[in-house]
């Protein structure tokens, strides 16, 4: 082939492949055209079908872990049930806990073919849509129960063609993850249901009080008819309506072979039976206990399961505390009576709320306030109307009853007048039944707080804030902050003891002044009442008659600085106070727990303790989540003992005080019942430390203490404070309602003395000297001049010898070495009555 030859055979081919040859030419073929566009529509179509249907479409795989929201459960210190914290009313099921009938009854009203289909009714689909289409509205009621899982769980309620195809693709991806019975447990325990009732379990209680266990068939079929929507099936307003609903539901169940004829004629011949709406009961008691659990675990946890999986409202928690139900009644009704013998003769305090109603919604206003009293037969009351002598008033349940001028005569507190002519419609009021009729009752306007505390843990057995949780929510016990008075006293002498000083030690209740700078001036302390100062006096003495000279003095000798800092170390403040001498004698603020507290650390021989209304947290599975380091005690509550040693907790608290300083300050506090400023409580004829308190004005009054096993405190205020009048003292309001409680709560409690710590040295002391006493007894006079009292090793007083001794002591001492015997010693007779105490 020649040179010139292939320039021509390449034009050749260039003419060729232009005339219909190579990829140009395939492009002009028209069935190359047809699918380069069929592939551009199927691309544009995925991309549309991805951002429509698929984007942001929810895991499936969420279902196999998912946990409905369940209510927190708490529990008493025995375990019985106390109260719920919830939002929705919810109670887990399993699949095989559901009765068949049941199962039946839903699969008949919502999805026959349900064990069938794999997840799309594809007949049913068909029609609702045509149907739709025909009608131009959006098709409703087409989902099966595998569906209705998507969107109740993993999607919204929104009512469109693209949720409808979403809802479709999330079912057949959930019967690809989950058997049909976890498809069902799932929709039975999710389904909502009306009365604030979620899933079936708490439906039953709601619309028949009962677990679905023990319902009938009819009421089967009666649940079975609520998903559609259940306030148009409410048997209060739409009885007749739910009948026929339910009628069809027992049809459909006989067409389905899920009953035989007879069981359907006589589910059909059966009433509804579905009991009135009502809230669900609980009692009253341990209100201001209840909401500072429910505190601290929002404090914990968070309040919904957007903060985590242990949520209160949400994470089905199992919480055990340490409420008592008798020692709570004790000090509810200790407090309470304390506050109305107060009260008593001020006149009417107002009412407790205003609800303004028109009509005939009176009911509906008192029951959104929540007011539930339960003090005796006080009942809460609305005033519908007033005419003549006489005003109409209805209760929660609906009832009314008559109020007549004659049992409201009582004054208005600061107007004047009497209580009936300030009565209106809306004023929301407490009352009492009274020969027929009612009269009504006055709610103390002062307040206060009381605890009761387990001194060897820290555990709250029981709490009261105020006279009624219902009516004000403010919890004294643990929110209010006022001052201690008095009850500091046996803090500032632990820093003295801690420093040196005995109990024996002698101190001058005289006059006490201190410059305070060219600002302050000079400071002068006097005494409660202003009595005057009765000269040296022993440390025990000051405490048992609160002498206020006496503990400035001692505070000074020790430092400030020491005194204020014990006072944060033992947890009376969470910070260090300024070391002012005012604060010596409860200048400062805390609360009646943090009181409470610190007199339980004394008993505690001076070991840290933390308040605690939770013994643990369980989550829904019966794990311990809280606290962290929890473990169970295994042989606790071995029914017969295995004969080894009885377990014992761990100690793992610190100590804040020298546990010889705290005994001391235990066993010169019980001096305070037997002689000093809370003698009334020395009829109860045990063992009781404690110590009253009185704040300036008086503002406040205080008594805290109590028996080895169980320590109490309490206060009485107004919430704006105010001058509770003159005659007001720790020892006559606080410690005669601490008596009371004492009276019922000890009655279970063994006579026990409080236990020394090792090292403690019992001499016998005058009383009034502080000096030793040899030759004489204490006896069960609590006047007695000779008593037992507490010292450290090597700093109790010893005997003096006297002038003319010098000489014969070498003398005594060679014979006392020679016939080697010794006297008898305070501990040989200490020993022979059972131990130190």
């Amino acid at each position: 082939m020649s040179d010139a030859y292939q320039p021509n055979f390449t034009l050749k081919f260039m003419r060729d492949d232009g005339n219909g040859g190579g990829f140009n030419g395939l492009r002009r073929r028209w069935w190359f055209r047809v699918l380069a566009w069929l592939a551009l529509l199927s691309g544009i179509g995925a991309a549309l079908v991805w951002a429509l249907f698929l984007r942001d479409l929810p895991s499936v795989d969420a279902l196999r872990a998912y946990e409905p929201p369940l209510p927190t459960n708490v529990r008493q210190g025995d375990g019985t049930p106390l109260r719920s914290y919830a939002r929705e009313r919810r109670v887990e099921l399993s699949y095989e806990e559901y009765p068949k009938l049941l199962v039946g009854a839903f699969l008949s009203a919502e999805d026959k073919t349900f064990f069938d289909h794999g997840g799309v009714d594809y007949p049913g689909l068909i029609r609702a849509a045509w149907q739709g289409m025909t009608s131009g509205e959006t098709p409703r009621g087409t989902s099966t129960i595998t569906q209705q899982v998507a969107k109740n769980l993993l999607l919204t309620n929104e009512v469109s063609y693209i949720r409808k195809a979403r809802e479709a693709i999330l079912a057949f991806r959930i019967e690809n993850t989950l058997s049909k019975e976890q498809i069902l447990e799932l929709y039975l325990n999710q389904i909502a249901l009306g009365r604030n009732a979620f899933g079936v379990e708490a439906a039953a209680h709601a619309y028949f009080d009962r677990p679905v266990k023990d319902l009938t068939l009819p009421q089967f079929a009666y649940l079975a008819i609520l998903p559609k929507g259940p306030s148009n099936y409410m048997p209060e307003r739409h009885e007749a309506r739910a009948v026929e609903r339910r009628n069809w539901v027992l049809g459909q169940m006989l067409e389905n072979g899920y009953v035989d004829q007879a069981q359907h004629d006589a589910a059909v011949a059966s009433p509804l039976g579905a009991v009135p709406r009502q809230t669900p009961s609980t009692s009253p008691l341990g209100g201001y206990f209840i909401e500072e659990v429910r505190r601290q675990l929002l404090d914990k946890f968070g309040e919904t399961e957007k903060a985590g999986p242990f949520s209160v409202y949400a994470g089905g928690l199992w919480v055990r505390t340490s409420f008592d139900p008798e020692l709570q009644k004790a000090a509810q009704k200790a407090l309470r009576d304390g506050l109305l013998r107060y009260d008593r003769g001020r006149g009417w305090s107002g009412p407790m709320r205003e609800v303004p109603f028109s009509g005939d919604n009176w009911r509906s206003g008192l029951l959104n306030t929540n007011i539930n009293l339960d003090y005796e037969d006080w009942r809460t009351a609305i005033v519908i109307s007033k005419s003549g002598g006489a005003a109409q008033i209805g209760f929660g349940n609906g009832n009314v009853g008559t109020l007549p001028a004659s049992g409201a005569q009582m004054p208005v507190r600061g107007e004047g007048g009497t209580a009936f002519a300030k009565l209106k419609p809306g004023d929301v009021i407490a009352v009492a039944p009274e020969g027929g009729v009612f009269a009504l009752r006055s709610v103390p306007k002062v307040s206060g707080g009381m605890v009761v505390q387990d001194p060897h843990t820290g555990r709250i057995l029981a709490m009261q804030g105020g006279f009624d949780a219902t009516i004000q929510s403010f919890n004294r016990a643990t929110q209010a902050q006022r001052q201690p008075g008095s009850t500091i006293k046996p803090i500032v002498y632990s820093a003295a003891l801690e420093n040196g000083m005995t109990p024996a030690s002698i101190i001058v209740d005289g006059p006490f002044c201190v410059y305070q700078g060219a600002a302050l001036g000079q400071k002068c302390f006097r005494n409660f009442g202003n009595m005057r100062g009765a000269g040296p006096k022993t440390m025990r003495w000051g405490i048992e008659q609160s002498r206020n000279l006496m503990t400035v003095q001692a505070a000074n000798t020790t430092g400030m600085d020491k005194v204020v800092d014990l006072i944060q170390r033992i947890g009376v403040t969470q910070q260090k106070l300024p070391p002012y001498l005012s604060y010596a004698l409860g200048a400062g603020d805390t609360t009646v727990m943090r009181m409470v507290n610190a007199y339980s650390i004394l008993v505690n021989h001076g070991r840290a303790l933390t308040p605690s209304l939770v013994d643990f947290v369980q989550d829904r599975k019966g794990k311990v989540i809280w606290p962290e380091n929890w473990r169970a005690c295994d042989r606790c509550n071995a029914p017969d003992w295995d004969g080894k040693p009885m377990p014992r907790p761990v100690i793992r608290s610190r100590q804040v005080l020298d546990a010889m300083s705290a005994y001391q300050m235990v066993h010169i506090t019980e001096g305070v019942i037997q002689r000093g400023t809370a003698t009334t409580l020395r009829e109860l004829g045990r063992p009781i430390m404690g110590k009253t308190g009185t704040s300036s004005g008086p503002r406040d009054v205080w008594f805290v203490g109590g028996t080895p096993q169980m320590i109490g405190g309490l206060y009485i205020g107004y919430d704006t404070p105010t001058n509770l009048g003159g005659y007001a003292q720790g020892g006559t309001l606080a410690a005669p309602i601490f008596k009371q409680f004492a009276q019922k709560a000890f009655e279970r409690l063994d006579v026990l003395p409080f236990t020394a710590p090792a090292g403690i040295r019992m001499v016998r002391i005058d009383r009034a000297s502080g000096r030793p006493v040899y030759g004489a007894w204490p006896t069960s006079d609590p006047k007695g001049q000779v008593i037992w009292e507490a010292f450290k090793p090597e700093s109790e007083p010893r005997r003096r010898i006297r002038r003319g001794e010098e000489e014969e002591a070498p003398k005594a001492e060679a014979t006392k070495k020679a016939v080697r015997r010794e006297a008898p010693r305070d501990s040989d007779f200490l020993q022979r009555e059972d131990g130190i105490y």
